[in-house]
């Protein structure tokens, strides 16, 4: 059985170029299928579009780091998922995404809005699942990993800017 993921959307702020929810859980379900990390049932995760103040709030409150940022990743530390009732939806985590951020790098970096959406989905996914990209090695995995995902539904390369 392929596990599917659902996805409490909560948009807080103008937003441009966010994907339809279908297109998101589309996206995540990707990542779990990839990673071969989804769970035996289907899980859950929020997802918030919130503005720049509000990105560098979190940012600050939780990595200390005073600037807005283009997602971050909140994963819920759960026990053994396979303790879970058989048809339970498992909680992954949250999502951030920082809407003007996300709109002020696909310009900058010449890439389509919707692809840099469909990589910061991607990128934030792989970080509830325990991927990270604080030492080189950290980051040539994940790196691999969404180039790999965002490739085989039609997405360029988001490390080589135009």
């Amino acid at each position: 059985m392929n596990a599917g993921v659902s996805a409490d959307l909560q948009i807080t702020c103008d937003a441009t170029g966010v994907p339809a929810k279908k297109e998101i859980e589309d996206w995540l379900c990707r990542v779990l299928a990839e990673t071969r990390s989804s769970p035996a049932g289907d899980s859950e995760i929020s997802i918030r579009v919130v503005d720049e103040a509000e990105s560098q709030t979190l940012n600050l409150n939780y990595r200390g780091k005073d600037r807005s940022t283009n997602v971050l990743a909140f994963p819920v530390d759960l026990p053994d998922i396979g303790a879970w009732p058989e048809g339970t939806a498992i909680p992954l985590g949250d999502l951030v995404i920082c809407a003007p951020v996300v709109a002020r790098e696909a310009d900058e970096q010449g890439k389509n809005l919707g692809a840099h959406w469909s990589h910061m989905l991607v990128h934030g996914m792989l970080h509830l699942l325990g991927y990270d990209h604080e030492t080189d090695t950290q980051a040539a995995t994940m790196e691999a990993l969404e180039i790999r995902i965002l490739q085989a539904r039609g997405v360029k390369n988001p490390y080589e800017y135009e």
